[in-house]
């Protein structure tokens, strides 16, 4: 026989009282060795009662939002891990392990024709195949290229292009060099700056640097005109921007071209409210519980760690997590 009591479970010399602590604890950004330390257990209890409430994460294949972004992150093994959150109450809804076309496509086919006819949005990156999931998935939805990635492409463009302009041991070069960030910017401050000798005002740097070269000076219009267009959701103007034939550059002519094959969903990112924005920030909160750990060589136990830090589960009982299923 065995004394038996409320306070432990059957079979467990750790009393529920701490796990209940230990649980409370992993919900917060800390590493298992400090919460191991601070309940007097070894790391390992910590990582059962990890393991306990992971059943609380499965899989459902009940219910789709209206709006989703899509986006990965690195994470065990550095390998890339696909997430997509709600475009509306920015909640995770999936974490898969692989990103891979065939796993999304599996995955997403488990749905009712119901539940994947009334999806509405998808918001992403230029990832193309990603694309294809949504068209073969969702019937009904619409791709929106996140604002962001497009402003992202065109500046690396025209950055690539600035580089490949200067000569060294000129004034062009000095004015295309140490101020780049101005090309980037619509601030004015006049100042005198001792790498090209003179007091100039910002707007000042950026005409005379771009007057060194015909495609440099496009490219920088363009560049400028087309964060205008997205901040004003002007898509007229964001589609004659596209179809430009003025010379701007290799690079940036390419981003042209890849924006022109996407056209639809470029204009869907500059005329609907959904981005990835809420996704990014996310995917910067998985890099610090990665980071606070030294990183994680079981996808469960992430995935797991991932859904306790959500606010949602913050707000719960800890208890009711720990129940079996």
């Amino acid at each position: 026989s065995m004394a038996q009591s409320e306070l432990a479970s059957k079979y467990c010399s750790i009393s529920n009282a701490s796990k209940l602590k230990i649980l409370s604890a992993l919900t917060e950004d800390r590493s298992m060795t400090s919460i191991a330390r601070e309940n007097n257990v070894s790391v390992n209890t910590v990582q059962r009662v990890l393991g306990s409430c992971s059943h609380r994460f499965l899989d459902s294949y009940e219910y789709l939002p209206a709006h989703l972004a899509f986006d990965e992150f690195k994470g065990v093994d550095r390998q890339l891990h696909f997430i997509c959150l709600d475009g509306d109450s920015h909640q995770v809804v999936q974490i898969l392990r692989t990103r891979y076309k065939k796993t999304l496509l599996k995955h997403f086919g488990r749905f009712s024709p119901q539940a994947r006819a009334n999806f509405r949005t998808v918001t992403m990156d230029l990832n193309f195949y990603y694309q294809d999931i949504v068209r073969a998935c969702f019937p009904n939805a619409q791709i929106v290229i996140d604002r962001f990635h497009m402003i992202q492409m065109l500046t690396r463009s025209f950055n690539s292009l600035r580089v490949k302009v200067m000569n060294k041991r000129s004034r062009q070069y000095q004015l295309l060099k140490f101020p780049w960030k101005l090309y980037l910017m619509e601030k004015i401050h006049p100042r005198y700056n001792w790498h090209y000798k003179d007091c100039l005002t910002q707007a000042q740097v950026v005409m005379e640097g771009i007057s060194a070269n015909t495609a440099l000076e496009n490219s920088y219009n363009l560049m400028q005109s087309f964060i205008q267009a997205i901040q004003t959701n002007n898509t007229q103007e964001l589609k004659s921007l596209i179809t430009s034939k003025d010379s701007i550059g290799t690079l940036m002519h390419k981003t042209l071209l890849t924006f022109k094959y996407n056209l639809k969903a470029v204009l869907n990112g500059a005329a609907l409210p959904y981005s990835n924005g809420c996704l990014e920030g996310f995917n910067r909160k998985i890099k610090q519980i990665e980071r606070t750990a030294f990183g994680y060589s079981n996808f469960i136990n992430l995935l797991t760690r991932i859904r306790l830090e959500e606010n949602q589960y913050k707000e719960k009982e800890p208890n009711s997590l720990l129940m079996t299923a």
